[in-house]
């Protein structure tokens, strides 16, 4: 099934300002097998194609890969990421890129695998092309990449010239990936609900209304059909979910832009990238920052719809899997050292908790962060 989305870069002008929006990659391709059936559509963006992947996904993905391999119109050449998108990784792509004299970049893998793929194409300016393995997040789709120290801890985002040129999601490949990737795309794209809603102040510009509904819209989807999904890999409701997780998730990311981004759940995510002993991946983090975030909101402002929200949401990741806590994290033994340095990170300067409606003490974050699953607490005196 092929489904022509063409990027659109919408312009608004107005008095007080000059924003574009990359919505949505050149052309998104999805079905079951795809893959077999795409060669002539790579070959449009480019012949000599650097295929970026991690080690794990080279090794399992060899098979699914090989109809890029034989086309007599592809010279591609394979190569590892390494374990982050980090600088160093960044700086040796972008060397094999030269040195293969590449006109393309092929990203296959999960998030870190297509950021970096993203990023190198965005540094060397050529076309890429993105293959997700799993459903963990929309990193498929995004005109946005994340870059990690070599440890893994996040450092900082690149708003990227446009979306890619080419997203292919072939539903036998998501299907091999452990279902712990789909579990942990789900917390992934459901904070996309509940970061928007408070990111876009209530704005009242026709796409950031239309990208908070599809927000609200993804939540429901989630919230309804998860547990079904996960029960029955590779039915139509598993592909409406993976469409949720990698698809519809994006396009909110594309068209709300810069006034629906990430606030605190994100925040928290990457505050506890930087501490070494966890055992979770990043809509894991992710979807217990939202209980943070809606813990912040009860705790802060005594918003009672924030602390129905956080109830309802603990009910739906004990049925799913989802980390309610930070023991679920590998976690519960931090000690205070540790849960004050990421509540700190979270806490830069620069970070997206900041656009909360409201301001953020340490001590008010570590204590949320300790308290996602404990009974409603009274309003903090300022």
């Amino acid at each position: 099934m092929s489904n022509q989305h063409p990027t659109e870069t919408l312009s608004t002008q107005t008095s007080s300002s000059f924003f574009t929006l990359s919505v949505s990659p050149g052309k998104v391709i999805r079905g079951a097998g795809v893959l077999s059936t795409v060669a002539g559509e790579v070959a449009n963006l480019g012949t000599r194609p650097l295929i970026i992947a991690g080690n794990q996904t080279l090794n399992l993905s060899q098979e699914s890969l090989q109809p890029l391999f034989q086309s007599p119109e592809l010279h591609p050449v394979l190569v590892s990421y390494g374990a982050d998108c980090c600088e160093a990784s960044l700086k040796a792509l972008r060397k094999a890129a030269k040195e293969h004299k590449a006109d393309l970049i092929i990203g296959i893998g999960g998030g870190k695998a297509l950021d970096t793929a993203k990023l190198v194409a965005h540094q060397l300016t050529l076309p890429v092309v993105t293959i997700p393995t799993s459903g963990a997040t929309c990193a498929a789709w995004t005109a946005l990449s994340n870059v990690y120290s070599e440890t893994g801890a996040f450092l900082y985002d690149v708003a990227l010239s446009r979306c890619p040129d080419l997203l292919i999601l072939d539903y036998d490949l998501i299907l091999t990936a452990p279902q712990r990737t789909l579990v942990a795309g789900i917390g992934d794209a459901i904070a996309k609900w509940y970061e928007a809603s408070v990111s876009s102040g209530h704005l009242q510009q026709t796409l950031i209304i239309a990208a908070v509904q599809q927000a609200r819209v993804l939540r429901d989807i989630l919230l309804q059909k998860s547990a079904d999904a996960l029960q029955s890999p590779g039915s139509e409701v598993w592909q409406q979910v993976v469409d949720a997780t990698v698809l519809l998730a994006g396009v909110i990311g594309g068209l709300g832009g810069a006034q629906c981004r990430t606030v605190a759940a994100h925040a928290v995510h990457n505050g506890l990238t930087h501490l070494s002993g966890h055992g979770s991946i990043h809509g894991e983090k992710v979807a217990y920052g939202i209980l943070v975030q809606l813990r912040l909101e009860e705790m802060i402002q005594g918003n009672q719809l924030a602390a129905s929200a956080r109830q309802q949401l603990l009910k739906f990741y004990a049925e799913i899997g989802l980390p309610q806590k930070l023991a679920d994290l590998g976690l519960g033994n931090i000690t205070l050292g540790e849960l004050q340095t990421a509540a700190e990170i979270s806490l830069e300067p620069n970070s997206d908790i900041h656009r909360l409606p409201f301001n953020v003490a340490l001590e008010h974050l570590m204590a949320a962060m300790v308290s996602t699953t404990a009974p409603n607490q009274l309003k903090i005196k300022n």
